[in-house]
């Protein structure tokens, strides 16, 4: 799982906290990409590209984006070819990003495929706090 945000910090506590909530055992791999390379506000292609190597077991990849252009910045990585393109297997939530962020890693840390962990962020897209 990736984490896309403009803000380097808003991405790293994000992954913190729900980290902190999957609970016991070990988390499934989750990597940040948040702010560019010299820690200000942003999107960086060149940070969601490692963050995405750093991740990827083969099993599939499921990116997060807090709004605008993090999820341009994907969505235009996702539709390079050739070298330095993103592996097939990733995948953008359409979900909020601390939410679905903590149910995508809880879903993930079980074990679960791809495809479940996009339903699980889909399921926190509709969650309602009232």
């Amino acid at each position: 799982m990736v984490l896309v945000s403009h803000s380097r910090e808003v991405a790293d506590s994000t992954a913190d906290m729900a980290k902190a909530l999957v609970g016991t055992g070990n988390p499934a791999p989750i990597a940040t990409a948040g702010g560019v390379e010299d820690g200000g506000i942003g999107t960086s292609a060149t940070l969601v590209r490692d963050a995405v190597k750093r991740v990827d077991g083969g099993r599939g990849v499921v990116v997060l984006c807090d709004m605008g252009s993090a999820v341009l910045t994907v969505k235009a990585l996702l539709a390079e070819t050739g070298e330095g393109a993103l592996p097939e297997n990733v995948r953008i939530a359409d979900t909020p990003f601390v939410e679905g962020a903590v149910a995508a890693l809880v879903t993930a840390s079980t074990g679960a495929d791809a495809d479940t962990v996009i339903s699980a962020t889909d399921d926190a897209r509709g969650y309602r706090k009232l």
